[in-house]
């Protein structure tokens, strides 16, 4: 049984490293094409924590309380480094709409699937809408900020990476088998397809970065944290703007804010940031256990809801707005794919267009964690939950 912190916190971080390392050597292996490497890290980590290989003392559960309250934030913020307002409303009103309606039908849907499956999931299913709102706003590491941000159980977060994974896939599956479709689908919408020209790729391209950059980042990373968490000590209160409310906020303004500076430059910070979800996903999961997945089945019934509330907002919105198959996949993937699918569903019509499902992926990085809290905000307030 390891008992030390360092002990706790080196076993996590090696737990996470070999199963990325593992997914990026053998891609091909049929566990990698279902359950991505981040998923299998919250598995793992809750296999380990079953079998009582940490001793979770005192010790222990305050290097968690402050792993949370520093390394979230520089996750934020090392992740909106590369998110420069401007260029994201370079897409042109067409995408930025067609994205807005993608959002919206997902915060619709989580609203939705509370309230259908609330009786049957209990009061604290609000947790894990609110979460996975975050993640299909925006990424994991949104989802990770929103349930530090509310505090949800760290049980919940399972649940929403399940079905953050599963359905995900099966929605991406979809996606990709339409595109043959898309002549079709176009001429039913009397789409104009006014497509922008695509974004510059040496913008989105980053070299290898260096010991002294990578420093650099983790020192702005980490003092952002440090800023952003004075700030909600300062201003956080009761209500709903606790102080990791009102932490993560902040911190999100100055990653904005900071993709102005020179700092945007610098290479490494979205592999940084990965390196801090990956850690942060494992120490939440050592603190759960498979008991506390009992409902995910219902969860994953409930997660399709979700996108079939999406599915149905974009139909209406691309007959209304003739938008075409190409706008309407990417929209709705870069919402709940990411960056590390819809440039996949855009290459798909395009290599050309790559750039463009790149620039709405990384818009999500940007909206997903205001989202997941506003949902989380709506279903508090559904469900009585006092704040």
């Amino acid at each position: 049984m390891i008992s030390s912190v360092a002990g706790y916190l080196a076993s996590l971080a090696l737990l996470a490293g070999v199963l990325v390392w593992l997914a990026r050597r053998y891609p091909q292996w049929p566990l990698f094409r279902w359950l991505p490497p981040i998923v299998l890290t919250y598995l793992c980590a809750m296999l380990l924590a079953a079998s009582g290989i940490w001793a979770i003392n005192d010790a222990q559960t305050r290097a968690y309380a402050e792993i949370k309250r520093l390394l979230v934030p520089a996750m934020i913020l090392l992740l909106l480094l590369q998110c420069r307002l401007g260029q994201l409303l370079r897409l042109g009103p067409r995408l930025l709409a067609a994205f807005a309606l993608a959002a919206g039908g997902i915060m619709l849907g989580c609203v939705v699937a509370f309230v259908l499956f609330r009786s049957a999931l209990g009061e604290g299913a609000w947790g894990v809408f609110a979460t996975l709102a975050g993640s299909w706003l925006g990424g994991t590491a949104n989802m990770v900020a929103v349930q530090a941000a509310l505090e949800v159980p760290e049980a919940d977060l399972g649940y929403a990476l399940l079905v953050d994974s599963i359905d995900y896939s099966l929605w991406l599956m979809l996606l990709l088998a339409l595109v043959p479709f898309a002549p079709r689908f176009n001429a039913w919408a009397r789409a104009r397809s006014l497509l922008p020209p695509p974004a510059d790729d040496a913008t989105l391209a980053q070299s290898t970065a260096g010991e002294s950059q990578l420093l650099l980042l983790a020192g702005v990373g980490l003092l952002g944290a440090v800023v952003s968490d004075q700030l909600g000590q300062w201003l956080g209160g009761q209500g709903f703007f606790t102080v990791s409310v009102v932490r993560i906020l902040a911190v999100t303004a100055i990653g904005l804010a900071l993709a102005y500076t020179p700092l945007a430059r610098l290479s490494g910070s979205d592999n940084l940031a990965s390196a801090l979800l990956y850690l942060m996903v494992a120490t939440i999961a050592s603190r759960t256990s498979f008991a506390d997945l009992a409902s995910a089945p219902l969860y994953l019934v409930a997660g399709l809801v979700i996108l079939l509330v999406h599915g149905a907002i974009m139909l209406v919105a691309a007959r209304l707005l003739r938008l075409d198959l190409f706008t309407c996949g990417v929209a709705s993937l870069a919402n709940i794919g990411g960056v590390a699918s819809a440039p996949i569903l855009a290459a798909a019509y395009s290599r050309q267009l790559v750039p463009v499902g790149v620039l709405m992926a990384l818009l999500g990085y940007v909206v997903g964690t205001a989202g997941g809290l506003l949902v989380g905000r709506v279903l508090m307030g559904l469900g009585g939950v006092e704040t």
